[in-house]
């Protein structure tokens, strides 16, 4: 990602943190809401635009400036290793995946079967992993970027693969708040990137949601999982009827 892409990134999600939305900023620049939409679409913005917008957020260029930087540093995937650890160790990766959604100390001793001591050891385990920066009293900052992503075919890839899949598809999806779809069909291999990179728009508005709802407290959000998946294929059932080359 570019500087220009992260600056524009800090400044959607300093928007989101405040609970403002592209409509918001129309009086302020003075522009349509299409325009508005484009201008952050496109990243053309000039400097006394940035700074009007900053204004309005009550905040300034080098604020959002020092939250792109420090975006960049954090990780965007862990090691294998890393990985490893975590799968390996049931509680550390309940806390682990509870720190990732911006839980607290007391949140997680209180829902989960882990007491006080036990909590602290597995926090320093995280900060010395550098997953997060363990900080006094039971605080932390989370070392790992908002569009962190698990391994592709790495350790919890697997471990969902193995452990999880089959529970999470358990299920006739006919709930409030649950929603399965299958679509098999055939496209050319262009409209196949453009399917797949519609699914890449979906993650990042997922991502948005989830960084907006952080202001809520845990209980205005619920755990939600979702699976985002698309490849060339034919089911096996299908395939062994096909005839075989020399038969056409």
């Amino acid at each position: 990602m570019q500087d220009s892409e992260r600056l524009i990134s800090a400044l959607k999600r300093e928007l989101r943190r405040q609970g403002k939305t592209y409509a918001d900023l129309e009086s302020v620049l003075n522009l349509s809401l299409a325009s508005v939409k484009r201008l952050f679409a496109r990243g053309q913005f000039t400097l006394e635009r940035l700074e009007t917008i900053c204004q309005y957020l009550g905040t300034d260029m080098l604020q959002i400036m020092r939250a792109a930087e420090e975006e960049r540093a954090k990780l965007s995937t862990l090691t294998v290793e890393q990985e490893s650890e975590l799968v390996a160790d049931e509680k550390l990766l309940c806390v682990a995946h509870a720190l990732l959604n911006r839980w607290s100390f007391d949140e997680i001793v209180s829902t989960y079967e882990i007491d006080e001591h036990e909590a602290v050891r597995l926090m320093a385990r995280l900060d010395r992993m550098r997953i997060i920066e363990y900080l006094p009293a039971n605080r932390y900052r989370l070392l790992v970027s908002r569009k962190f992503q698990w391994l592709a075919g790495g350790p919890i890839q697997r471990f969902f693969e193995d452990q999880v899949q089959a529970d999470f598809f358990h299920s006739s999806f006919a709930k409030v708040n649950e929603r399965r779809l299958f679509l098999s069909t055939m496209l050319s291999d262009a409209s196949i990137d453009k399917a797949l990179a519609g699914m890449n728009k979906l993650l990042d508005e997922i991502n948005g949601l989830h960084i907006a709802d952080e202001r809520l407290s845990r209980g205005q959000r619920r755990g939600v999982s979702f699976v985002l998946a698309g490849r060339p294929w034919e089911t096996p059932l299908f395939a062994k009827l096909r005839r075989s080359e020399q038969a056409k």
